[in-house]
């Protein structure tokens, strides 16, 4: 695969200098929050079709990655030897997620099913939802209570899922684009509905915090690792938010390159890494700086990140899935 260009963002970061020489830059900005900083790629492999959503298992032995395939595609990282599961979704997959500290792992399609998987034996569907009335956009699982995940449609409705047995628990509105748990404690679910992001006590359903910065539709959200920040993504803004006190506390403007997606960094908790449409932009939130890194022909469109390998996965419209350290 040849490298791609530079786009306008990309020479805006990177003037007329040699590639190496920013990234030693950046590194000299960024060291007193991410000392040793590096990010590169590390692996790369081809799907058939559009990539548009990604995830790690627990143990970061895992990245599962689908979309207009309508199959999983599961690599083992280390080897980047690859599996998959049977094409039973009839349109593309919107997002697929692990369960917390399991090999089971849960797919959403705009055929307006979902679908429970095991990287162990991907040869079948574990369970499905398929009566479904609309297209299924997202889903999480709970970080603790593991036999609890949902999923959100484009009717703009949460459904609350028990495992065992595998039923609908409860429905609540307010999310048709995409949900999140937050890590740790799961108390609460983040949730996007155009251009708002909503955050609920899970216990009590009630809105903790209704978010209304963004101009445009809010098409990603992630929490850091702590739970504690909440990142949503427009194509002309990134937001970071405070959980505590529901306020915008750092934001940076796409300029001309548009952003997709985002994910806060596994080592460096001061580094949000930002998919836009061809390049992935690292933003040092703390010291007002970011650097652009040429990384797809396409879209990125979705993000991941592995605490225990210290890993990040793009997902990408070009058809590519890319592993970065």
């Amino acid at each position: 695969m040849t490298s791609p260009r530079l786009s306008s963002v990309d020479k805006k970061h990177f003037g007329d200098h040699p590639l190496n020489d920013n990234v030693e830059s950046f590194q000299q900005h960024t060291a007193e929050s991410s000392k040793g900083f590096s990010f590169r790629e590390i692996g790369c492999i081809r799907a058939r079709k559009k990539v548009v959503c990604c995830d790690f298992s627990s143990d970061g032995k895992i990245l599962a990655s689908a979309g207009h395939h309508k199959k999983a595609v599961l690599w083992n990282v280390d080897t980047l030897q690859t599996d998959a599961t049977p094409e039973e979704h009839q349109l593309l997959i919107t997002d697929v997620r692990f369960r917390p500290n399991s090999t089971q792992f849960g797919t959403t399609s705009l055929d307006q099913s979902v679908r429970i998987w095991d990287a162990a034996n991907p040869s079948y569907c574990v369970h499905a939802h398929t009566g479904h009335t609309s297209h299924v956009m997202s889903l999480d699982f709970h970080p603790k209570k593991t036999d609890l995940f949902c999923f959100c449609d484009s009717n703009n409705e949460i459904r609350y899922w028990n495992m065992n047995p595998f039923r609908c628990t409860r429905v609540s509105k307010g999310g048709s684009a995409r949900v999140r748990f937050q890590p740790g404690s799961g108390q609460l679910l983040a949730s996007v509905s155009d251009n708002i992001v909503s955050i609920f006590d899970v216990e009590t359903d009630r809105q903790t915090h209704s978010l209304q910065a963004h101009m445009g539709v809010v098409n990603y959200l992630c929490w850091d690792m702590n739970g504690e920040y909440l990142a949503s993504v427009s194509e002309d803004i990134v937001r970071i938010w405070s959980v505590a006190s529901g306020k915008c506390i750092h934001e940076l403007s796409s300029n001309e390159n548009q952003f997709y997606s985002c994910v806060f960094h596994p080592s460096y908790s001061a580094l949000l890494v930002i998919g836009g449409m061809r390049s992935l932009e690292v933003w040092n939130m703390a010291e007002k700086k970011s650097m652009a890194v040429p990384a797809h022909d396409k879209i990125i469109a979705d993000l991941a990140q592995s605490p225990v390998t210290g890993m990040v996965a793009s997902a990408s419209h070009d058809s590519y899935v890319k592993l970065w350290k």
